[in-house]
């Protein structure tokens, strides 16, 4: 029998009502009633923790997190593993077939492992204060035929950063909106530069992601929990205009191997034109070029309309122990506490998922242009569970599309999500 998967658009709805947290929502502080205290007693349990990198303080800022709880709970000892996000889901992987999955895991869809039957329901691993301090959409978009696995971590989405300094020296006066202006004053950037113009990164690392930006600006999308739609005219138009930008050379060199975190760097040290990223980029450029003149905008579009990839991770765990879930949900509702979920959320500079979180960031003015792009937000089909596939198969065959047609890439992508249905 075929299930019923929800849909990972209602998380938009969610998303939306973030810019909208300071007059609906409720302020309740999750977390209060299991904050982590009273762990000192008790058998010791060794937790294991797989996360990704997303800037260069995620590391820190969980061992911050991981030291602070196990002084509240001496008996609960947590080992961190920190992966690439190029690197990740085949680390998982592996310790999936090894049987050494982790017990708390920070990824992408977890869908397919919900399927298998390998992931603890969330409700065995989070009280119940803390399950519904999340914003109730978000937590919709974590159930997999009716039961919630997930626990949402962060959300987010993506924006056109632009170099002010070289669209100035390149005598582009205004930021492009669709995909034609884009060309246009990249094509300028890189003849009165010599730097790209655009950065286009088409490596396993976030090949998916770049690609969404193109469809999603195409009109198109990437499915829903029941299709998954790449072989369409919309894709086609998207790969096609990708593949322009490349034939142009306003790209930088080799785009189909560039991998996205290499080259956020060229963008933040000043050599780039344009590029989509995410709020901690503008953390990054503070810490590490503090004069860049740059700005952020809605991403450029086939029609000009602002659409944009919106981001919603979660954790989740594989624990099947019952003393291992006991010691999860403390660290959860530890964890998601106002005091040290918002530490997180603003040391990534990501958009909190809990209700009380939206309520004290929603007067950010830093996180403002990601705001407002918020209702424009489409996301990855990821209860879909042939999207794991899906995602793995654009990974694997968009940086081909260097030489390769826009048809042919978006057929053989297509014919890998269909396999996985």
């Amino acid at each position: 029998m075929k299930k019923t998967w929800r849909t990972g658009a209602l998380a938009v709805a969610a998303i939306g009502a973030l810019a909208l947290s300071s007059c609906g929502f409720s302020g309740d502080k999750g977390g209060d009633s299991a904050s982590g205290s009273g762990g000192g007693s008790g058998e010791s349990v060794a937790l294991t923790m797989l996360i990704p990198t997303y800037s260069d303080g995620t590391k820190g800022l969980w061992e911050k997190t991981i030291s602070a709880f196990e002084a509240k709970n001496p008996n609960i000892k947590i080992t961190l593993e920190v992966q690439s996000w190029e690197n990740i889901e085949g680390v998982l992987s592996n310790k999936i077939q090894s049987k050494q999955a982790p017990d708390i895991y920070n990824g992408g869809a977890i869908s397919s492992f919900a399927e298998a039957g390998q992931l603890a329901k969330a409700e065995e691993i989070t009280s119940p204060e803390t399950l519904a301090n999340f914003t109730d959409s978000f937590s919709e978009n974590e159930k997999v035929a009716g039961t919630q696995y997930g626990l949402p971590l962060i959300a987010s989405d993506r924006a056109l950063f632009y170099n002010k300094a070289l669209m100035k020296e390149a005598g582009v006066t205004d930021v492009p909106k669709t995909w034609d202006e884009l060309l246009e004053a990249s094509k300028k950037i890189k003849d009165k530069t010599g730097n790209p113009g655009y950065g286009m990164p088409l490596g396993k690392e976030e090949a998916q992601a770049e690609a969404a930006m193109w469809i999603l600006g195409a009109g198109g999308s990437l499915g829903d929990e029941q299709n998954i739609t790449i072989e369409n005219d919309q894709t086609k138009d998207a790969f096609a205009q990708m593949k322009k930008m490349m034939d142009a050379g306003v790209t930088q060199s080799n785009p189909g191997s560039t991998q996205r975190t290499p080259m956020m760097s060229g963008f933040v040290q000043g050599k780039m034109g344009f590029v989509y990223a995410l709020p901690p980029t503008a953390a990054d450029i503070k810490k590490q070029n503090p004069k860049l003149d740059y700005g952020i905008a809605q991403p450029a579009t086939k029609d000009g309309k602002p659409v944009t990839l919106g981001v919603a991770d979660r954790l989740a765990s594989f624990s099947q122990d019952q003393a291992k879930k006991d010691a999860v949900k403390k660290f959860m509702d530890f964890f998601f506490a106002d005091d040290q979920y918002l530490a997180f959320v603003k040391g990534e500079n990501f958009l909190p998922t809990t209700k009380s979180g939206a309520t004290a960031m929603g007067s950010d003015e830093a996180l403002k242009p990601f705001i407002d792009l918020l209702p424009s937000s489409k996301f990855y089909p990821t209860t879909n569970p042939a999207w794991s596939d899906t995602d793995a198969a654009f990974k694997a065959l968009l940086g081909k599309l260097e030489k390769s047609s826009a048809e042919d890439i978006a057929k053989e992508i297509q014919a890998k999500a269909d396999a996985a249905s």
